[in-house]
């Protein structure tokens, strides 16, 4: 299998490390190697967060600019910080409103690029759905309405559903089918 680069990113206490934990887990389920790295320096103060995670036989664990296939970002300012990592024709997700984002000062490098953009509001939809803090499973489910990578949505709701914690599983569930839906009526 060709080596799958992701880079996850935000800002501490947006559940990066537990998102990177999904796409690991799930990854590991479908029997693929992984490798991944996080930074994480001022996190607890709401400091960049940022996640490399590697599906294939990939020999480090760090992805260099310019290889990341996809990059998924729970804060649209960390999205165009980490944008370097994208690869030409690389696919970038993020929290932000679909009808602001990208900036256009950023369009014409993601045209030259070939960089497919795609936004939603990851943190108001789970919001209003009860979950607050399951902004990271919107985004995953988001992610997952495209098609893009080893992982399919079903391999990917299967492993929030065995990892959610009981008394959240119902509410994380509901968000993921429903940033699942608002994915696929991009389409």
């Amino acid at each position: 299998m060709k080596t799958i680069n992701y880079v996850l990113t935000g800002l501490g206490g947006q559940g990066i490390l537990f998102m990177t934990k999904i796409f690991a887990t799930a990854a590991l389920n479908k029997g693929y190697s992984i490798l991944g790295a996080e930074t994480h320096g001022m996190a607890q103060r709401g400091g960049s967060v940022v996640s490399h995670l590697r599906i294939g036989e990939a020999r480090s664990s760090l992805i260099r600019a310019g290889a990341a296939d996809f990059l998924l970002s729970m804060d649209e300012s960390e999205a165009y910080r980490y944008l370097p990592y994208l690869k030409k024709g690389g696919k970038l997700f993020a929290n932000a409103s679909p009808d602001a984002f990208p900036d256009e000062k950023v369009s014409a490098y993601l045209k030259k690029q070939d960089i497919e953009p795609r936004a939603m509001e990851a943190a108001k939809t789970a919001m209003e759905l009860g979950g607050p803090r399951s902004t990271n499973l919107a985004m995953v489910a988001f992610y997952a309405a495209f098609g893009f990578g080893p992982l399919n949505a079903d391999d990917l709701r299967a492993t929030v559903d065995s990892m959610s914690p009981g008394p959240f599983k119902e509410t994380n569930l509901k968000i993921f089918d429903a940033c699942y839906d608002t994915g696929k009526s991009m389409i």
